[in-house]
């Protein structure tokens, strides 16, 4: 009986030290738990075309096309490779994510991002985080998605 009691107190104590992460919001019936961080370099995996907030294409990356995008704490790069054109993509800024909403400031980029930060700077998206995915939403002057780029954790 006192080995049971031993045990079934060491069980209790091993799982208790483990707390699960706590959720903190729920988007699209996606739980957002509090340890995901953008912090880190990831690679985009696919896009979404959306038609009254719904998808109605998935595309996977092609062969040999990267994106990439790193953050810190405070600060996005990103870069793209598109072997079949000769056209330089990258871009460098700052960034805030504050719920569901992140909104990057492109201070630089390459010769054709500088074109475009030129006439836009900010760049706002609905987010869905979780720990090693996420995808960020544009959306339209109404609030509706347009597309979104997915994304998953390289490091």
């Amino acid at each position: 009986m006192k080995t049971l009691v031993l045990f079934i107190s060491l069980f209790v104590l091993l799982f208790s030290c483990n707390e699960a992460p706590k959720t903190v919001e729920k988007v699209d019936d996606v739980e957002i738990v509090e340890k995901a961080s953008l912090e880190g370099t990831w690679e985009m995996i696919g896009l979404y075309n959306y038609k009254d907030n719904q998808v109605v294409d998935s595309f996977k990356t092609r062969e040999g096309n990267r994106q990439v995008k790193m953050y810190t704490k405070s600060r996005v790069m990103w870069s793209k490779l598109v072997p079949a054109d000769s056209t330089e993509y990258f871009a460098y800024g700052a960034y805030t994510l504050n719920d569901s909403i992140l909104k990057e400031t492109l201070d630089y980029g390459s010769k054709t991002m500088n074109l475009v930060i030129g006439e836009r700077k900010d760049y706002i998206f609905k987010i869905v985080l979780e720990k090693d995915k996420f995808s960020q939403i544009e959306i339209d002057d109404d609030g509706d998605r347009i597309y979104s780029e997915n994304y998953v954790r390289v490091d």
